[in-house]
């Protein structure tokens, strides 16, 4: 039995390979179980490890080390390649006020830490910790992690770094969602009531394409070619189907308006009122469902890598008469194909024609799902290291000892967030499938816990030995709570956001998937989700920089 003995206790590759497995499945278990309707989830992993390492259970710190920091790379860069589409396509005026409030919120969390370290007399590496597992931030937990390395703090602070994170973490949580059920009560939200307001705004399909019928009535417009509608236009539409001279066809740019004309045109909604202006009222007929008409539609996924690299309007294969993409949906967000956008892998683009052109597209497109079961992993590899080489770029700024880096954690995100929308441009392919990439993210984050667990447990008797983990619970609960009752107040009053839309700011400013889940559920519905897309990544780059920056600037 010695060699077992030694198995788990002596210094070697396999121990390392036991323990973190160990760690990591005991935490995954133990992460299923819930408490009042509430699952903390993979942050068992780091409680596992916290208590192997308080047992004597430790592992080289060379291999905890790479794994910590390799892990968290893992795990943002998969995130921003899942995020990054939507980011950018959110990124319009209506995203700028969920932005600022979210900023907002940031902002505030750090004052009050700021704060409450003059007063607490505790170092700004434990306050750090404090603030980061109050907000549930793990990234910004490793960026604190970092600067403390480049200051070379060492001794008791920079453990107990990691022990004020996983004390303030569970109640963080709970605060997140119980800041979400105060402002229910305060503003006296009736769910039901949220709910149908919702349906009658229309904001689930805000952002969405359109489709309408028109009566072609416009004197100015028979007798033109079609392209001619387009160029009244600002923003670019489809025409999917028209009624021409009693033949539902799909139309050529070229082809002539005629008196009588009934046109199925998808658009944005912003400007389905001035088609009607320009031209002509709403028809009855629908020609989706015309009997006579031979025209079918259907969704085709892009999985050729051909199509991407060039602009939809330059690609021959699509300059077919025979057929019309009408819609484009990416990352969950639907838009109006046109000719200066470019395809990217796993797009979904819904097509309108006959028989043959459908066919025609397919073929042209790819439609293979298989084909995108198969990650390419070059690309990937390369962009983390493009991440590692822009987190380690030294910032210079008046006053702070040390270059500030935005680090492991921002930028592979950074790196992520741009690769996943630009790189097709560059030939480098980025796309991931939704399993395969919550795979890596869920790799990534049970490495780097499992290594902050393991490095810090046997530090676990000093954290409440004299109090002081009590007081670091009280400090989170304020740095939780004040910046989301706070802004979500004035979000509300100043800004005119519905509750539903609040809560989705608060989880994503809170980079929070569980209140995420909870606030979904409550709204029975996707809008949180779009507020929480849309402030995730910005808020995510802020508490990394911010944890950093408090280390660099009060160390």
């Amino acid at each position: 039995m010695d060699w077992l003995i030694k198995l788990f206790t002596q210094t070697s590759i396999a121990q390392s390979v036991i323990l973190y497995g160990l760690v990591v499945a005991i935490g995954i278990w133990l992460g299923r179980m819930k408490m009042a309707g509430i699952s903390l989830g993979v942050t068992w992993v780091l409680f596992t490890g916290l208590i192997f390492s308080y047992f004597g259970l430790l592992v080289d710190k060379g291999t905890e080390d790479f794994l910590k920091e390799f892990g968290l790379i893992l795990f943002v860069y998969s995130i921003g390649l899942q995020v990054g589409p939507g980011f950018f396509a959110s990124l319009k005026k209506n995203a700028l006020g969920n932005n600022i409030l979210a900023a907002a919120i940031v902002l505030l969390g750090v004052f009050i830490t700021i704060v409450l370290f003059y007063f607490s007399g505790n170092h700004i590496s434990i306050m750090a910790g404090v603030m980061s597992g109050a907000v549930t931030n793990t990234p910004g937990l490793g960026a604190a992690q970092a600067a403390v390395s480049d200051l070379n703090i060492t001794g008791t602070d920079k453990s107990l770094i990691t022990l004020a994170y996983a004390v303030t973490y569970p109640l963080g949580v709970f605060g997140i969602i119980g800041s979400l059920l105060l402002l229910k009560k305060i503003f006296g939200v009736n769910t039901i009531k949220e709910q149908e307001f919702h349906r009658k705004l229309g904001v689930l399909r805000a952002n969405r394409p359109v489709s309408v019928h028109l009566h072609l009535e416009n004197k100015q417009l028979i007798g033109q070619p079609l392209r001619k509608l387009f160029e009244l236009l600002k923003e670019p539409i489809v025409v999917s189907r028209m009624l021409h001279k009693e033949e539902v066809i799909t139309p050529t740019p070229s082809t002539l308006l005629a008196e009588n004309d009934v046109l199925l045109i998808v658009s944005s909604k912003q400007i389905a009122e001035q088609l009607k202006l320009l031209v002509g009222p709403s028809a009855e007929t629908d020609l989706r469902k015309a009997p006579e008409s031979e025209l079918q539609s259907a969704w085709i996924v892009v999985t050729n890598a051909a199509v991407t690299h060039k602009r939809l309007g330059d690609i021959p294969e699509l300059h077919q008469h025979d057929f019309t993409l009408t819609r484009l949906s990416r990352a969950g967000i639907e838009m109006v194909p046109h000719g200066d956008m470019f395809l990217q892998l796993g797009d979904t683009v819904k097509a309108v024609g006959t028989e043959e052109g459908i066919e025609w597209v397919t073929k042209a497109m790819g439609n293979s799902l298989k084909k995108l079961e198969i990650p390419d992993l070059a690309p990937i590899f390369f962009g983390i290291v493009l991440g590692v080489v822009l987190g380690s770029i030294p910032f210079h700024f008046p006053n702070i000892p040390v270059a500030v880096k935005i680090g492991m954690a921002g930028g592979p995100l950074i790196a992520a967030l741009i690769l996943s929308r630009f790189g097709n441009l560059f030939y480098l392919n980025n796309y991931t499938t939704n399993s395969a990439n919550l795979m890596i993210r869920e790799l990534g984050i049970s490495l780097f816990l499992a290594s902050v667990g393991l490095s810090s447990g046997k530090n676990l008797s000093i954290a409440f030995a004299d109090g002081r983990g009590w007081i670091w619970m009280a400090m989170g609960v304020v740095i939780t709570i004040v910046p989301l009752i706070t802004i979500g107040i004035i979000a509300r009053k100043y800004f005119r956001k519905t509750y539903f839309e609040i809560c989705g700011l608060l989880a994503g400013a809170s980079t929070d998937p569980p209140a995420l889940a909870f606030a979904t559920k409550l709204a029975g519905s996707d809008i949180p989700s779009v507020t929480y897309a849309t402030v995730y990544p910005l808020t995510m780059i802020l508490r990394i920089v911010a944890a950093q920056l408090l280390i660099l600037l009060f160390a």
